[in-house]
């Protein structure tokens, strides 16, 4: 009973709203699965973690064809006698049977049947075109992300794991929110996947619960990997990373940079907000295409969601705020430097920038695949003549006039 007098409705845990609505989601066949990734082909691999293979996949139409009626999934393989694994896997269906937000990547269903080759583990959810921010940050041969773009992830992640902490009837721990976690649609909107360490928070006026030191090196907060001691702001410590990851577009942890700029926390720390070398850490594949308040302020951001004690970081709510001040701000100023009236909301100007900037990265891939197509037909054709010519050498008869050309 509360201090109204009322009988206090008792929170349900994540295996409880799993039962309410598991069966909303389909149960596929292995050999669906099995058919629609071409028997889990290589070349339809979309990625790996420790205990899964992400394969691209066609689910078939309703008469059995691949048509108009077929959907492009991704399928999430848990690797065979993965013991570890299968507990993540089970974590990992359970909260996607639960959650709904834009933010959060879309579960479609999963398979769990025992085949010739051991237990079958699989998950099918939206499938995500633009890849990974891990994979437009930290990959040179893709297009780089403008800086618009970069505030609208930064935030709809943020928006993401906000309701994970308060959006549930109780609060789930992410632990391991990191830039490969955060997949991004046709329009580069950013969804959060990978839910197979998350963790159900404390409740009944509990602080933190007590659980295994797990995540990725260069990510987890430093509280967490003293005491094993895992609250949401152990997840606001991680957004800080990915933070500085979006303004300098460089990695947490890489050993292929010079010593003292292998930590990417220690690295920025040499180039302090305030000072006029803040510049330096900025992304040179920006570009200088950017407004250097609207950096810093991301900066001091990043530095308050790294306090070192977990108090002092922000929650999620004020994180997600900030960062729309910060694009508020960031849209007023390029307003006042055209000289554009204001029309509609802010929000709708947002909008209608991404479009535009996304147009353009969508119009850069395609040009690169084409390039790259037509580079391996002109590769086929030279191969095609040079062994056309062997053959015409054997029998000892000279190439033709179009040949010699």
């Amino acid at each position: 009973m509360n201090s109204t007098g009322t009988i206090a409705t008792p929170l349900r845990c994540l295996s409880d709203l799993y039962e309410e609505r598991v069966h909303n989601f389909r149960v596929f066949d292995y050999k669906d699965l099995k058919d629609a990734t071409k028997n889990f082909n290589r070349t339809l691999k979309l990625g790996e973690g420790g205990f899964g293979i992400v394969y691209k996949g066609i689910l078939k139409g309703t008469d059995g064809n691949v048509d108009d009626d077929s959907i492009i999934v991704a399928v999430k393989r848990l690797k065979p006698n993965a013991l570890q694994g299968h507990k993540q896997w089970l974590m990992e269906v359970q909260l996607l049977c639960i959650v709904n937000h834009p933010n959060l990547v879309k579960f479609i269903g999963y398979c769990a049947v025992d085949a010739e080759r051991g237990p079958q583990r699989l998950l099918v959810y939206e499938f995500m075109p633009n890849k990974t921010l891990d994979h437009h940050l930290f990959n040179r041969d893709s297009p780089s992300l403008p800086w618009d773009v970069r505030l609208k992830i930064a935030l709809g992640a943020a928006e993401g794991l906000l309701y994970l902490h308060e959006g549930l009837e109780i609060p789930v721990i992410y632990r391991d929110f990191k830039a490969s976690n955060v997949l991004l649609d046709d329009e580069y909107k950013p969804k959060l996947s990978d839910f197979g360490l998350a963790r159900e928070g404390p409740t009944f006026g509990n602080t933190h619960v007590s659980t295994a030191i797990l995540g990725t090196n260069g990510y987890a907060a430093p509280d967490y990997i003293e005491t094993g001691h895992l609250t949401t702001k152990s997840d606001v410590f991680s957004f800080g990373v990915v933070l500085y990851e979006i303004l300098t577009g460089r990695r947490s942890l890489d050993r292929n940079r010079p010593k003292n700029e292998q930590k990417l926390l220690e690295w920025v720390k040499q180039y302090p907000v305030k000072t006029k070398q803040f510049k330096i850490i900025i992304d040179p594949r920006l570009q200088g295409q950017y407004q250097l308040q609207a950096a810093q302020k991301i900066a001091k951001l990043a530095d308050s969601c790294l306090a070192k004690q977990a108090r002092d970081r922000p929650t999620m709510g004020e994180v997600v705020k900030a960062l729309k001040r910060v694009i508020q701000q960031e849209l007023q100023h390029q307003v006042e430097l055209s000289g554009e009236q204001k029309s509609g909301t802010l929000q709708e100007e947002l909008m209608e920038n991404n479009k535009q900037k996304i147009a353009e990265l969508t119009v850069s891939e395609s040009t690169k695949r084409r390039m790259m197509h037509l580079t391996k037909m002109t590769e086929n054709a030279g191969g095609v003549l040079r062994r056309r010519r062997l053959l015409q050498m054997k029998v000892g008869t000279s190439p033709s006039h179009e040949e010699r050309k």
